[in-house]
């Protein structure tokens, strides 16, 4: 027994990686939510948290770390200690577009970062006011090349997913509309509802109400799957664009160097929590759709957005200091 005790502290001392994911883990685990508490990232974020810690079977705490378009948060991620105690609830703007969008980015995402699944998808729909008059996807281009630069679209900010998704567009339908940013969703829609812009690419619960009461015209999902709580509208890819691809989503990451048993126990813990039909149930309520993958999976994806991205970033000659 004296032996096998030794033996044990000479690993430990030598591979304190492997020692500690022998036991992991053994207190609370953070998971850095790279936006304000409240919104739709925060959301997902903790309904995910508390899926998680049933599975790791220590209190998943979120923290809020908001700023350049979830990219702090990221990178608060990427310098922690990879020992398994800070995890970071990432969206595709901090790791498929920032790198290409700004100036300087304080992290590379394909370095920095181990990647452990992606967690929730988010449908995107093209929506107008009922002022313009087009009631689908292709009325809105053929009336856009009828009338260059005479529409504006909001987004929630430069170089987010509603300014990107609306520049994908864009090039893929060969159109000219005008760009207005907007510090958030909020005041984007508001304007959308006032007629102060004809038209915007949002996320389906941020605009849901809406088009239900009929303030704004769904002319097409852009998803690869028609979007649950809009079955009625078709997607682009349906209507001719297969390209304009701009689902929202979020995935799970750790720091890069997080010992690989430590990972392993993660990414269990983390399926298990997305296969949940409690998990399910809540992500629904805000239309999200659970999204399970490996590792592999996940780099695989995150691979051909950034390609997407940074595509259309390097067309529209987008930069932002």
């Amino acid at each position: 027994m004296r032996n096998w005790l030794a033996a044990s502290a000479c690993v430990a001392l030598l591979f304190p990686g492997v020692a500690s994911a022998q036991s992991y883990p053994t207190r609370p685990v953070h998971l850095i939510v790279g936006f304000p508490a409240g919104g739709p990232a925060d959301i997902f974020g903790r309904s995910f948290a508390q899926a998680l810690s049933a599975g790791l079977s220590q209190p998943v705490v979120v923290e809020n770390k908001s700023g350049v378009g979830g990219v702090l948060g990221i990178d608060m991620v990427a310098k922690a200690t990879p020992d398994g105690y800070t995890l970071g609830f990432n969206n595709q703007g901090s790791v498929a577009m920032a790198p290409y969008a700004l100036s300087k980015m304080p992290f590379n995402p394909n370095k920095d970062l181990a990647l452990v699944t992606t967690v929730v998808k988010v449908p995107e729909v093209v929506v107008v006011n009922p002022s313009l008059p087009v009631k689908s996807l292709a009325e809105l281009i053929a009336y856009a090349k009828a009338n260059p630069g005479k529409i504006a679209f909001g987004s929630a900010g430069a170089g987010g997913i509603t300014h990107l998704a609306c520049e994908l567009l864009k090039v893929e339908a060969k159109i000219d509309v005008l760009h207005v940013p907007y510090k958030g969703a909020a005041p984007a829609v508001a304007d959308l509802l006032g007629g102060q812009v004809q038209m915007g690419i949002f996320d389906v619960p941020v605009v849901l109400p809406h088009i239900q009461s009929g303030k704004f015209k769904a002319l097409a999902v852009t998803s690869a799957r028609r979007a649950p709580p809009l079955p009625e509208v078709p997607t682009t890819a349906e209507v001719g664009y297969p390209k304009v691809v701009s689902d929202n989503w979020y995935g799970l990451v750790a720091p890069a160097r997080t010992p690989s048993a430590v990972l392993k126990r993660i990414h269990e813990s983390a399926i298990a929590a997305l296969r949940s039909p409690a998990l399910a149930e809540q992500f629904a309520k805000v239309s999200g759709i659970p999204a399970p993958s490996t590792p592999e999976e996940y780099a695989v994806f995150l691979g051909e957005e950034q390609a997407r991205w940074s595509a259309i970033i390097k067309a529209i000659g987008f930069k932002e200091d």
